[in-house]
C-alpha cells in the first residue's frame, strides 16, 4: 500500500508499474489503474517452467514482459521509497546510474554461491585491467566513499572478485538482458527451469555486473540509500524512526522478523506501519 502510495506522491514521471506476481494481488488494489499492469508468471514465462518458486528464475526473464521499456526500475518487495524522487536519480543520458566498485564475494552470504557464479560469468567476458582503463572516470568516483577504498586495496587481483551490491532498486536497460541472453541462453535457460533456488543459478545481479563492466552507466552515490534487517522489536522502532524522519530517499528492510513469534511479528508490523502513515497518510488512486 505505501509502496503505491509513494510512487504516486514521490515518482509521479513513472509511466507504468509492472506488478509481477504469481496470483496474488492485495485486495485494496485497483487492478483497473491506467498505470498499473498485473503481470502473472504465466504471462512471461514458459509453460515447461511453471510453477516456479524461485526468484531467479523470475527476475532474469523480466525482458519478456509485455510493454516493459527499455528503461526500467526493479523493484524488490521489501524496498521502498520516503522522498520525492526525481528520473534522473535512476538513468541519465540515456543510461542506468549505478556505482561501479569492486569487492570480494563473501561466503557468510546466503546467496554468496549465486554471486559468485554470476561473476564468474563477468570474468568469461570482461578483463579486469581492460576495464579500469576504458572507464578510469566511471571505477575512481570520490563520492563512491568507502566503496572506492575496497577497489583501490583489489586492484593487484588481477581477476574480478566481486562487486558492491547497493540491494535497492535497479534500474536496468532491457537491451542488456537481450545481449547477455543471447550471449548465454544456454546457463539463463538451465536457471529459468530451476523451481527453487539452486546452487548453479545466476541472477539479475549478472545483468547489472554486465551494464557496469560496459560502462553502460551513470556514476551515482547510493548515500541516499539504506538497507537493513528487523529481527526485533528495538530494532524496529530504530527502523521505524528512519521512516517518520524519511532519512533516505531510498530504503530496504530484509524480511528477518523471527515469523513463528506472532507477537513480535504484530508489533514489528505495527510499528512500522504507523511510520509509513505519518508520511503517506493520504490513499492513491491505486487503492480502492
Amino acid at each position: 500500500r505505501y509502496v503505491f502510495r509513494a510512487f504516486e506522491q514521490y515518482t509521479p514521471w513513472v509511466r507504468k508499474i509492472h506488478f509481477v506476481t504469481w496470483g496474488h494481488l492485495p485486495e485494496w488494489l485497483n487492478t483497473s489503474h491506467p498505470k498499473l499492469n498485473i503481470v502473472k508468471h504465466e504471462d512471461y514465462l514458459k509453460a515447461e517452467n511453471l510453477p516456479t518458486f524461485n526468484s531467479h528464475s523470475i527476475e532474469i526473464n523480466m525482458h519478456r514482459i509485455s510493454g516493459l521499456s527499455n528503461k526500467f526500475v526493479y523493484f524488490n518487495d521489501d524496498m521502498f521509497l520516503l522522498r520525492p524522487t526525481k528520473a534522473k536519480r535512476f538513468f541519465k543520458n540515456g543510461v542506468p546510474r549505478d556505482i561501479l566498485a569492486f569487492n570480494v564475494v563473501s561466503p557468510t552470504r546466503e546467496i554468496g554461491h549465486i554471486i559468485l557464479n554470476n561473476v564468474r560469468v563477468i570474468n568469461k567476458y570482461f578483463n579486469k585491467k581492460r576495464v579500469i582503463f576504458t572507464h578510469f572516470g566511471k571505477v575512481f568516483r570520490p563520492e563512491y566513499g568507502i566503496e572506492l577504498i575496497k577497489t583501490v586495496l583489489l586492484l593487484p587481483w588481477p581477476q574480478i572478485t566481486g562487486f558492491f551490491d547497493p540491494h535497492q532498486p535497479q534500474a536496468f536497460l532491457k537491451a542488456t538482458f537481450e545481449e547477455v541472453w543471447q550471449k548465454e541462453r544456454e546457463l539463463l535457460e538451465r536457471t529459468s527451469s530451476s523451481k527453487f533456488r539452486n546452487e548453479n543459478d545466476v541472477s539479475q545481479y549478472l545483468f547489472r555486473y554486465w551494464q557496469l563492466m560496459t560502462g553502460n552507466f551513470c556514476p551515482v552515490s547510493f548515500y541516499d540509500a539504506y538497507s537493513t534487517s528487523i529481527s526485533s522489536i528495538e530494532e524496529a522502532k530504530a527502523v521505524a524512526k528512519l521512516i517518520a524522519n524519511q532519512s533516505y530517499r531510498m530504503l530496504c528492510i530484509n524480511d528477518a522478523v523471527v515469523a513463528s513469534n506472532e507477537y513480535i511479528f504484530q508489533k514489528v508490523k505495527s510499528l512500522i506501519s504507523e511510520s509509513f502513515e505519518r508520511i503517506l497518510p493520504m490513499k492513491s488512486t491505486f487503492e480502492k
